[in-house]
């Protein structure tokens, strides 16, 4: 087996494990098979050290749901206009605007879920439903979890349970079936919509006090991880466009330097424990973000229009 092949069968058990932990909820399992002798390749090292690159990206990598909870997180208030109207589904024919657009759209659900915005629930998670649909998965996207979600439209744990298994249920689909790139799509759809919505609900004129720029720098080290996520799939025509508009944003965020203050402890009384921090401080200044924010938006629209 060589390296290339090697890297994406150890890479999607990897996913589905990363994901599992950044959802926090759980994934339907095969029923174990009968046990047999297996032979373990000569090369196990290196696989092992494959794998525990993997768990490296997948692990930092935020999903769709935990982009929506940055922004929640910071304060930031909700914007129907900001998500992709669900109008637009039909335009979504190819393979790569339809995995690109189920990353977009679960983004968008775990927007307006977060927000307990329930008028829009249905149709963002039919709209999902019908990009799996379009890219052959559309089990991994069952009548029960629609049915679950009109059943409890206004129970925020639940809603937040269905869009995880949502998201990774098609992930857990496109791993079994092999089919490395198109997850790695999926992906950057989901990403790229959170990193949109936040640069856009961002207030030019708070911006040195905004916690949503905090949130939005720290996704420097995400930036990172995505076009080493993509350079694993590279030779494939969509991916390698993919990574020519992610570099250009990367090269941005590189603009962005990070500094962190010494370590000393602090008294936490909520916990009641002592916690080590560190003063993080960062150099982006309005007009290097005002460009980012412009390249997320050109990225963005190229995926959606």
């Amino acid at each position: 087996m060589d390296k290339k092949n090697r890297i994406s069968s150890v890479v999607f058990l990897v996913f589905i494990l990363a994901i599992s932990l950044i959802t926090g909820c759980k994934s339907g399992t095969k029923p174990p098979k009968e046990e047999q002798e297996v032979k373990l390749p000569e090369n196990i090292t290196e696989i092992k050290q494959d794998i525990d690159q993997a768990k490296k990206i997948f692990s930092a990598l935020p999903s769709p749901l935990e982009s929506a909870m940055l922004i929640k997180s910071a304060g930031a208030n909700f914007d129907e206009k900001l998500l992709n109207p669900v109008s637009k589904q039909n335009n979504y024919v190819t393979s790569k605007s339809m995995a690109l657009n189920l990353g977009v759209y679960t983004c968008d659900l775990s927007f307006a879920s977060l927000y307990e915005q329930t008028n829009l629930l249905i149709p963002y998670m039919e709209a999902a439903k019908r990009m799996a649909d379009g890219l052959g998965i559309l089990q991994a996207i069952e009548k029960e979890d629609i049915d679950r979600l009109e059943e409890n439209i206004n129970n925020s744990e639940v809603i937040m349970d269905v869009v995880s298994q949502t998201f990774m249920n098609s992930n857990s689909y496109l791993s079994d079936n092999g089919q490395p790139a198109t997850a790695a799509t999926v992906l950057v759809g989901g990403w790229i919509e959170g990193l949109y919505i936040s640069t856009q609900l961002v207030e030019m004129k708070d911006f040195n006090t905004n916690k949503l720029v905090g949130r939005i720098i720290d996704q420097k080290l995400s930036i990172d991880i995505l076009v080493d996520l993509l350079n694993r799939s590279k030779g494939v025509p969509s991916i390698d466009e993919l990574i020519v508009q992610v570099s250009k944003l990367k090269a941005v965020f590189d603009k962005i330097k990070i500094t962190t203050g010494a370590v000393r402890p602090e008294y936490d009384q909520t916990s009641n424990s002592t916690v080590l921090k560190s003063e993080v401080t960062t150099d982006m200044t309005p007009e290097t973000f005002l460009e980012l924010s412009k390249i997320v938006a050109e990225i963005r629209n190229s995926f959606v229009n």
